[in-house]
């Protein structure tokens, strides 16, 4: 009765919009499995995906992610067969603080219509985001995942909701298990970005999503190419100007863009910072593809830290 009733509502109010800016594919799922028996768990995110199948295989249940892999979690429009996932998924793992602007109508009416959506970065201390400019986020960061400490315990965190969804202890053990491994890999970030020297540890990020990271690595951000927190704002020609400035005379060495998004607007700053810059794409928004050195959330960090290292030490 639920799920006829959610689809109901989904038509006369979402189902059409979103429909017509679908992905081209209809059932992206980055864990493979058909839900069946058990809870029914969908991530939103790649990073928050991967993590939530871990703790899946760990407690031989199944779990699958919206968002092929390199989509921008900021611009991601559903489908209508992924809108039907959400619709009759027991627990939806979202990272929340509006993070997934084009999944918000949807998330929205699957809440009201009574499916459970656990908000992730609610619930890991949020940073705000810093005052020097207006986000379109709000007030608080929702880049977390960028904090191997801040994933450890949503690892927690979702283990244990999806053991109360399910009544199966074993997704809250797999959970815990998955953050220590998660609590070592901090360790092992922070021992690979030691090698950056004190004075050479300031970046410059295609948009402000770093800000767990500088605060969890000691790094410094001399600022960012697309204001607002979102990859979907334009900086003006006196913004990219700027802070071409901030970069020469700071002897920034390189520019940090992102593998989910166009390059376009990171490129054009460093055409006009000059020859002396290089543009490093890092994995923000999503994993890479399976198989790769980035293919899932620990490889994604590590593979940022040994870049962020190479173009910095």
């Amino acid at each position: 009765m639920r799920t006829h009733q959610i689809l109901g509502t989904l038509a006369a109010t979402t189902l059409a919009s979103l429909a017509l800016t679908a992905c081209s594919t209809d059932d992206e799922d980055s864990t493979g499995g058909d839900n069946t028996g058990g809870a029914s768990v969908v991530a939103t995110t790649t990073p928050l995906g991967s993590v939530t199948a871990q703790i899946a295989e760990c407690a031989e249940g199944q779990a699958t992610t919206l968002m092929p892999v390199g989509a921008d979690p900021h611009d991601f429009s559903a489908s209508s067969a992924q809108i039907a996932d959400l619709a009759t998924a027991d627990l939806v793992v979202a990272n929340g603080l509006g993070l997934e602007g084009g999944l918000d109508a949807a998330l929205t009416q699957a809440e009201e219509d009574g499916v459970e959506v656990l908000h992730v970065a609610e619930d890991v201390d949020p940073l705000p985001f810093g005052e020097e400019e207006g986000h379109d986020h709000g007030d608080l960061d929702p880049h977390f995942w960028l904090d191997a400490a801040r994933m450890a315990s949503a690892a927690e965190i979702i283990g244990a909701r999806v053991a109360e969804v399910s009544g199966d202890q074993a997704w809250a053990d797999c959970g815990t298990e998955v953050g220590s491994e998660l609590t070592a890999l901090d360790e092992e970030l922070r021992e690979t970005l030691a090698a950056v020297p004190g004075d050479r540890r300031t970046i410059v990020t295609d948009h402000d999503a770093f800000g767990y990271f500088t605060e969890a690595y000691d790094f410094d951000s001399a600022g960012v190419v697309v204001p607002g927190g979102s990859t979907e704002a334009e900086p003006s020609s006196q913004e990219l100007a700027a802070l071409a400035g901030v970069i020469t005379d700071e002897g920034v060495p390189a520019i940090f863009s992102n593998t989910a998004v166009n390059p376009g607007l990171v490129d054009a700053l460093a055409a006009e910072v000059g020859d002396d810059i290089t543009v490093v794409p890092l994995y923000v928004g999503s994993t890479g593809e399976e198989g790769s050195p980035a293919g899932d959330y620990q490889g994604m960090m590590r593979e940022n830290a040994r870049l962020i290292v190479d173009a910095l030490a």
